[in-house]
């Protein structure tokens, strides 16, 4: 078993990488499809705003992509040198899908880079289009392949192990776990919510600056849409995975609601501040046997309490934040696309304020942070566990007494890479306006003609 510091510092740096990746990771997904959206509209309504939006995703999903592989690389070079025994079980049981995600992401590359260099060789615009399919699909391929590793952590399956020894490997069945469904489903569409909501905030900002051009306006009001539609589909899955956990995780489930005792008939508890060693939850916000309803549908349905396991296999309480964190933001931007998208129809001047357009602004940062705290729930509701029931992560950690100064080596990288993709990025749009590129286009379409 590793040393204390060992594990420490090994968690550390995994929490790093991934808070980290998880951004780039998302607008991955997601912007594809905006891309492949935005370029529908634009051949099917002939709009040149639509195709000019759809030009300028794709050149700063570029930059995104770049930085993406690069921590993507990290993390998977870390798994092997800070968790190397759950590699020695992984490795042989769940490697199948970690090389399907590499082949999905070169199937995403190879098209993206045809995509990117062909936009004015295509007359018909259609064609140059379906190049756009294989890197939507690419894209959320890759995304179904890597968290059907992390679906197989939390209820592993497809393996055995006698007298220490793995035996009667399945890699289709280790793939297939009771967790994939709704993991697949969950951050599938937050990715493409959030990306969605991300755009609406810079075309809100820009507007908020002063732009009155058209082109703004129309990818807030797309954007919107969007987040409205994926944002809704978010909260299905979320009830979903409510269920699941009732059945595979239920400790995490009692974790994550300060639900303490098994009873009928639960209340779902928002907010509050809990007493650990009374188990009494204050100042709370409570919906009267609304968990029963979430967990097994019946508003009088036995839900089991934290109490019933051991005190060693039970997750950290604190992740009853970050779940209410998570749900408050879901929520809020359902609300605010809703009233937005609404509005829009309706012709509600308010939705045109600039405190409202605020709102839309704070939207972007806010989905992101909640990203993060879905995540950091996944992993710390399932701890002590790495690999749920047949491995704790300080039997899974390293032993090297380096990990700490490789820590601080890759928090270096991260900033550089964090800051240094803003300023590009920043840079790229800053230099090459909306209205300076439509100017470019439409001189050489005179030229042309």
């Amino acid at each position: 078993m590793a040393n204390e510091s060992a594990v420490f510092f090994s968690r550390l740096l995994t929490e790093f990488t991934l808070t980290f990746h998880i951004i780039y990771a998302t607008i991955g997904v997601g912007i594809p499809l905006m891309i492949m959206i935005a370029q529908w509209l634009g051949i099917k309504k002939n709009d040149e705003h639509y195709i000019l939006l759809a030009r300028r995703l794709a050149r700063g999903y570029v930059i995104t992509v770049a930085v993406g592989v690069v921590t993507g690389t990290a993390f998977g070079l870390q798994l092997s040198l800070l968790w190397p025994n759950f590699m020695e079980v992984a490795g042989n049981v769940i490697a199948l899908p970690l090389f399907m995600e590499t082949f999905a992401f070169f199937f995403e590359a190879i098209f993206l880079g045809i995509y990117l260099y062909t936009w004015d060789r295509f007359e018909n615009q259609k064609k140059h289009f379906l190049l756009l399919i294989p890197v939507a699909i690419g894209s959320s391929i890759s995304a179904v392949f890597i968290t059907m590793v992390n679906a197989f952590m939390n209820s592993p399956q497809g393996f055995d192990i006698v007298d220490g020894e793995l035996t009667n490997v399945q890699p289709i069945l280790a793939m297939l776990t009771p967790s994939m469904p709704t993991k697949v489903g969950h951050v599938l569409v937050t990715a493409y919510m959030t990306s969605a909501f991300v755009l609406a905030a810079i075309a809100a900002f820009k507007m908020l600056k002063g732009s009155k051009h058209i082109y703004h306006k129309k990818s807030l009001f797309l954007f919107m849409k969007l987040g409205l539609v994926f944002s809704i589909a978010t909260a299905i899955i979320g009830d979903f995975s409510a269920k699941y956990l009732t059945e595979y995780q239920p400790e995490k489930l009692a974790a994550a609601e300060w639900h303490f005792e098994t009873e009928k008939g639960v209340d779902l508890v928002l907010f509050g501040v809990l007493d650990e060693g009374t188990q009494e939850i204050n100042y709370e916000i409570r919906i009267p046997k609304f968990l029963s309803f979430l967990a097994k549908s019946d508003f009088n349905g036995e839900v089991t309490g934290l109490n019933d396991f051991p005190k060693d296999e039970t997750p950290p309480l604190y992740i009853h934040y970050l779940f209410d964190f998570m749900v408050s933001v879901g929520m809020l931007m359902i609300v605010l696309s809703l009233v937005y998208v609404w509005g829009k129809i309706r012709g509600w001047g308010f939705i045109h304020k600039k405190w409202f357009s605020w709102l839309i602004v704070a939207g972007g940062p806010l989905t992101f942070l909640a990203i993060e705290a879905g995540w950091w729930l996944a992993e710390v509701g399932r701890q002590p566990w790495i690999l749920v029931k047949y491995m704790k992560v300080s039997e899974a950690a390293t032993s090297s007494d380096h990990v700490g100064l490789m820590a601080a080596l890759f928090g270096v990288l991260y900033i550089i890479l964090g800051i240094g993709s803003v300023i590009i990025l920043r840079r790229m749009f800053k230099n090459n306006p909306v209205e300076k590129e439509l100017e470019e286009r439409h001189n050489e379409d005179g030229e042309h003609k």
